[in-house]
């Protein structure tokens, strides 16, 4: 296998592009769109897509990697999935605050949801 097939079967980058997919996935080609559906989300093998496409696996696997390229260049320019990180984070924070239950952690509480404001 080679570097660049490995890039397309790492588990982190699956589920990152998993998720950019989940906010961008719709500014994709619909042809386009069901082929990375089928790779990523329903994690058919390129020679299955292939198949069922009646196209070569290089072309599949071209259409995937361009796929993943324009995912991750909206989020480059939108930063929409690491606004949503960033949101969670805070909301994880108030979350615990909460459970605390203690009265100085109102400030603190108020302050984070002042953060998720203007995160979002």
């Amino acid at each position: 296998m080679t570097e660049k097939d490995r890039s397309l079967t790492d588990p982190e980058k699956i589920v990152k592009l998993s998720y950019l997919y989940d906010f961008y996935g719709a500014l994709l080609k619909d042809r386009h769109r069901e082929i990375f559906e089928e790779y990523v989300l329903n994690d058919l093998s390129l020679s299955e897509i292939a198949g069922e496409y009646g196209m070569t696996r290089q072309g599949i696997y071209d259409i995937v990697k361009r796929c993943s390229r324009r995912l991750e260049s909206y989020e480059e320019k939108l930063q929409l999935f690491e606004r949503f990180q960033m949101a969670k984070e805070r909301l994880g924070q108030v979350e615990q605050l909460v459970k605390r239950g203690r009265e100085e952690d109102r400030q603190s509480i108020l302050g984070l949801t002042h953060e998720i404001y203007e995160i979002l």
